[in-house]
């Protein structure tokens, strides 16, 4: 599995592991879809600290749990993207509906 949700409260947190990509964003997609419609979170994190790789399925991950959050009067947060990753998310336009935060120096 590619993820590792937590849940606490109405914050929803998906840790991303490994590549995001046309094969391995469908389960991901469906686990977190799931948990989002059985907790009815009022944030979902999506945290890509663990992300190797990511295409424009990533992007479409996104935007989809986006629209999944709205259905629920939710709001998205992307955590922990590198710096190219963060200004290939906001050429997409994923600025406009998360706040995209960039991956912390240890």
């Amino acid at each position: 599995m590619n993820v590792t949700i937590e849940s606490s409260g109405n914050l929803l947190i998906a840790y991303l592991i490994g590549e995001l990509d046309h094969h391995s964003v469908a389960e991901i997609r469906t686990k977190i879809d799931n948990v989002i419609s059985y907790k009815k979170p009022n944030h979902l994190i999506l945290d890509f600290k663990n992300v190797t790789f990511m295409d424009s399925s990533g992007i479409g991950l996104v935007m989809g749990r986006y629209r999944l959050m709205q259905n629920h009067k939710g709001s998205v947060e992307i955590r922990s993207v590198t710096p190219q990753t963060k200004k290939i998310m906001e050429l997409a336009g994923l600025g406009s509906i998360a706040v995209i935060n960039e991956l912390k120096e240890r």
